[in-house]
């Protein structure tokens, strides 16, 4: 039998009033990445530090002979512990407003299609830096998975 996530992975074609997310995962939390918006997943094999740049920025990586800005989003997300795995890390290929970015997370999952319906409102409690780094929560069986907000990850001035 499968479980909640698994049934709501089963590929298929988006139709109106639905959208379609990548699972990523950050030490054991689980994350929607816009399908739309993801170009590639790789692995980093070396990252070049940069001086002075924003501490959730991890360096420049090389994909595909271009130098791209790798950003921890577990840095972003501002979840302590565990280890980053830059090197030999995973990274999701994003492009932002003309810029080619590499957002570094554990592990990548499958592809979920959710209903507008399985949408629900981010509580009073919910973390205000999260608030702003997500554009929704849907309730997957006994999950409650956001939807990550591809703009406020990479607007480094609001952070």
């Amino acid at each position: 039998m499968k479980n909640a996530l698994e049934t709501a992975t089963d590929m298929r074609v988006t139709t109106v009033g639905e959208e379609s997310y990548f699972t990523v995962f950050v030490a054991g939390e689980i994350f929607g990445l816009p399908v739309a918006r993801t170009q590639t997943v790789f692995r980093i094999s070396s990252v070049t530090p940069v001086p002075f740049a924003h501490p959730d920025i991890a360096g420049l990586v090389n994909l595909r002979g271009r130098i791209v800005t790798a950003v921890s989003l577990r840095r972003r997300l501002k979840i302590a512990g565990g280890s980053e795995g830059v090197q030999n890390g995973l990274a999701i290929g994003i492009e932002h407003r003309s810029e080619n970015f590499a957002l570094i997370v554990d592990q990548v999952g499958d592809v979920l299609v959710v209903a507008r319906s399985m949408e629900i409102p981010v509580p009073p409690h919910f973390d205000h830096e999260r608030s702003r780094l997500t554009t929704a929560l849907y309730r997957v069986g006994k999950l409650l998975i956001p939807a990550l907000n591809i703009e406020a990850i990479f607007d480094f001035d609001k952070s």
